[in-house]
């Protein structure tokens, strides 16, 4: 049977650092077991691309010169290979997305995520946002996105809810390896609290550190806030918060000494150690009504470790923490309600078995299936 032929186009992909980069390389390598996908996408992606799909690179940078290429490289590649669908990884190329497929008489499809939608630019709205409506069909990665996609004008018949991924080790990783990694970094004895991912105002790490971090320091001693991630560098529309800034806040409310920052890890598995070796996994995303948070894919990622996650009960996260079975949600802004939940998870922690069962609805072959599915209906 012959395959069909996908053209995804994304701004969002390895080596960029991001839920939305890793979302949209496993998306092109599951289509990729059904269907002959070719991607558009920033330069320096084909040397970390999936097995079996064709990379055309672009300029990264400035953004309307990435919009203009991939637009001309994607007008070319329809022309050239026919393909039946044209699939945006991010709101950003829905609109190149949706005039390809318009030109070539193909289908149109954009994966949606909080952010795509709610970005409060009067020319990103009136460009951007208003051609959603006109796609043949849009994915959202959560139930709340669902929501504000049909707020923005999108059918309800033409979405679908597909959460983002994981990959479920076959195996924990060995005792001696985690307690070499506790070791290296002083923290055999202690409690470790794990924050993964980008420094952004929306992720409020350092409000987390002046809010809660010494109430649960005062009352568990020995814990110990482990980072990992950075300010991004590419990232459109995203606020940061820098390291310095965070420390600061640290030292002004005397737990500097509780904050560990490892920087970005990319190697596979020394994020797996490092989620194993911690104690919880906090995600204290802020309610921010113009910048959502659309999933939650570390949440997840944690509880594919059997790391449960204490997070703010805001966007796409109450898709992404099953309550009392991977984690516990508070209510949004509320750090000392967040403080206790974490204290209390500290002191009666949650079975890994159940941490992990739930995780496991999102395997990236599960996602996969369900985009295909997608793609295969239109």
């Amino acid at each position: 049977m012959k395959k069909q032929r996908i053209l995804l186009i994304t701004r969002n992909l390895p080596p960029l650092v991001g839920g939305m980069e890793r979302l949209n390389w496993h998306m092109a390598d599951e289509l990729s077991k059904y269907h002959q996908v070719t991607v558009i996408a920033p330069k320096g992606s084909k040397a970390l691309k999936p097995a079996n799909v064709d990379i055309i690179e672009v300029p990264l940078k400035p953004l309307f010169l990435f919009l203009w290429c991939a637009f001309f490289k994607g007008f070319v590649l329809t022309l050239k290979l026919q393909p039946k669908v044209l699939l945006a990884g991010s709101g950003l190329t829905a609109p190149l997305v949706w005039l390809l497929a318009k030109l070539n008489h193909a289908k149109a499809i954009a994966y949606l995520h909080g952010l795509d939608i709610t970005a409060n630019q009067m020319v990103y709205r009136l460009l951007w946002r208003s051609r959603f409506k006109r796609l043949d069909r849009v994915i959202v990665n959560s139930s709340p996105t669902k929501a504000l996609a049909m707020q923005a004008g999108v059918a309800a018949e033409k979405l679908d809810i597909v959460s983002p991924g994981v990959s479920i080790p076959d195996t924990m990783q060995p005792q001696d390896s985690i307690h070499a990694f506790k070791q290296q970094h002083g923290l055999v004895g202690k409690k470790i609290l794990l924050s993964v991912g980008r420094l952004t105002t929306r992720k409020g790490l350092r409000e987390f550190v002046e809010n809660s971090l010494l109430d649960i320091v005062q009352s568990v001693p020995e814990t110990v806030l482990v980072v990992v991630g950075e300010a991004p560098k590419n990232s459109l529309g995203a606020s940061i918060q820098t390291i310095d800034s965070i420390q600061q806040s640290a030292t002004l409310h005397n737990v500097a000494a509780h904050i560990l920052f490892l920087g970005v890890v990319t190697d596979p598995q020394q994020l797996a150690i490092v989620y194993e070796a911690a104690d919880i996994h906090v995600f204290p995303v802020r309610y921010i009504p113009d910048d959502p948070e659309g999933f939650g894919m570390v949440a997840v990622e944690a509880a594919a470790h059997g790391t449960p996650t204490v997070a703010f009960a805001t966007g796409g996260i109450v898709d992404a923490v099953a309550e009392g079975i991977s984690g516990y949600l508070v209510e949004k802004n509320n750090y000392s309600q967040l403080s206790k939940q974490v204290i209390a998870l500290l002191a009666v922690p949650l079975p890994k078995e159940n941490i992990q069962d739930f995780a496991r609805q999102f395997e990236w072959g599960r996602f996969g299936s369900k985009v295909k599915s997608v793609c295969s209906r239109i």
